[in-house]
């Protein structure tokens, strides 16, 4: 089942074509999101002054848009100042350095505590930025004192002090109005990632496929009912800032219904998911939407047996007789699968880990391995590592070498044994690497065999259970 249309944004446009106050994020893959939203302004001709204080803590000051979606008002930002300070205590103690606040402690009176405000002059706050904070430096009743005389109560902070960060914009507009302007910029603080489940039978190589997109917001301001678009590809960015994702917060899940919970198509070079309803995505939370549900995919099992897997071709000419004659005896196990839509796929999958379970005799599902996969367009053939099977070994040895440096010429024998302690057959592929040389001739083997590539062949070789079979091969060498 293909769970799959799209819902298009346009090419290049970091906005949507018409002003709306729901908040819209397009979250990239490289922990970075476009943010668009509405600010509404009421400006008059000329220069005005305008506070934007809803962006993000991790926002790119210099990649903001500004604009009437309409048309009607030729905006122009003359000046922008961006202001992120944490209000912390000792932020707020600077900015009444010099000045007397009250302060209010506790003191005990005939056994009951009593709260008591006692006036303090701030004579150093402790404030460094950037560093490491200093003493407070309190003048109470003209004594000084290395320690707060109580809980500070401050008084209003006035109009110049920000409590969360906030742009300062300096506008020209040709024209007074009233209107919902459309900003844009990119912040860091976002990241979104694709995992997938593959659940299959007691027996067989049939696999349901659920795959999932995890939100993650970490960038300081909480979005909701917002418009949630996720970009998957590498999207080139020079020197992007790194952020350090914060600890705790909320951890949701979002099960999809009847209708596809997520929208897929091409974007320019890119993939571009939609989330088909609006959402809202708070600060320091994870998010868990199904964006994949397909059943009855063919995923067979595959045993390859590598003996030599650390040696390979580099291009120049090896006679050392030991060198990768010693193999190992792990016989790998691979799941393969064509991300086809005739294998109920069909669909570009986004990065990300897949897990695969199989259910045992009593229908509980077991977790049999994981591994990873890139970006994946579709009609492409997914191969994946999930581990060493126990009932299959293999045994690799050098059986014959000889050199002529004279003649120019090398023969290398090799023997393979294979052994099934399985209960039901088994087909092993045995890949051999002809690392020696580039030019190459096999002359003698025991078995029919295919070449992948070329320094690479591979045996397919039936193993009934509890039988060992023998592989056999030479190969000459000349330069």
């Amino acid at each position: 089942m293909k769970n799959f249309a799209f819902i298009p944004l346009v090419a290049g446009a970091l906005f949507c074509a018409v002003a709306s106050a729901q908040p819209a994020l397009t979250i990239y893959n490289q922990n970075f999101a476009v943010v668009r939203d509405t600010v509404p302004l009421d400006l008059q001709s000329g220069v005005n002054d305008v506070r934007y204080a809803d962006a993000t803590a991790q926002v790119e000051p210099d990649s903001v848009i500004l604009r009437d979606p309409t048309g009607k008002h030729s905006l122009q930002i003359l000046e922008q100042n961006y202001r992120n300070d944490p209000v912390t205590q000792e932020l707020l103690l600077s900015m009444f350095e010099g000045k007397t606040i009250d302060f209010e402690t506790l003191r005990l009176k005939d056994n009951t505590q009593v709260r008591e405000i006692v006036p303090g002059k701030i004579i150093r706050s402790g404030y460094v930025p950037g560093g490491n904070a200093e003493q407070p430096i309190i003048e109470v009743n003209g004594k000084l004192q290395f320690s707060l005389p109580g809980e500070p109560l401050f008084p209003d902070l006035g109009d110049d002090t920000v409590l969360k960060p906030t742009l300062n914009w300096l506008l020209q507009s040709d024209k007074p109005g009233k209107f919902g302007a459309e900003v844009g910029y990119i912040t860091g603080g976002f990241s979104w990632s694709a995992s997938y489940n593959l659940v299959s039978p007691e027996k067989g190589d049939i696999v349901d496929v659920v795959g999932w997109i995890t939100m993650n917001n970490q960038s300081g301001k909480t979005f909701r009912d917002a418009s949630i678009k996720l970009m998957a590809g590498d999207v080139n960015r020079v020197q992007p800032p790194t952020f350090t994702a914060g600890i705790g917060g909320a951890y949701r899940m979002a099960l999809a219904e009847n209708a596809p919970a997520v929208t897929e198509k091409a974007f320019d070079e890119f993939h571009l998911y939609s989330i088909a309803r609006p959402t809202t995505l708070r600060d320091r939370e994870t998010k868990q939407v199904e964006f994949v549900h397909a059943e009855k995919v063919v995923a067979p099992t595959i045993y390859v047996y590598d003996g030599a897997p650390s040696y390979r071709f580099y291009g120049g000419l090896n006679y050392e007789q030991g060198y990768g004659a010693e193999g190992n005896e792990k016989v790998q196990v691979m799941r393969e699968f064509v991300n086809a839509e005739t294998n109920h796929l069909g669909i570009a999958l986004p990065a990300g880990k897949l897990r695969f379970y199989r259910r045992d005799t009593d229908g509980q599902l077991q977790f049999v391995g994981e591994n990873q996969i890139d970006h994946t367009p579709r009609n492409e053939t997914i191969r994946l590592t999930t581990g060493n099977a126990f009932d299959l070994v293999g045994e690799r040895k050098q059986t014959n070498f000889h050199v002529d440096t004279g003649d120019k010429w090398m023969d290398e024998s090799f023997e393979i044994k294979l052994r099934n302690r399985k209960t039901e057959p088994v087909v092993i592929r045995v890949v051999e690497h002809l690392y020696r040389w580039n030019n190459w001739e096999i002359t003698q083997k025991s078995d029919d065999f295919t070449k992948q590539d070329a320094q690479t062949i591979e045996f397919r070789v039936p193993v009934k259970p509890d039988e060992e079979k023998v592989v056999t091969y030479t190969v000459h060498y000349s330069w």
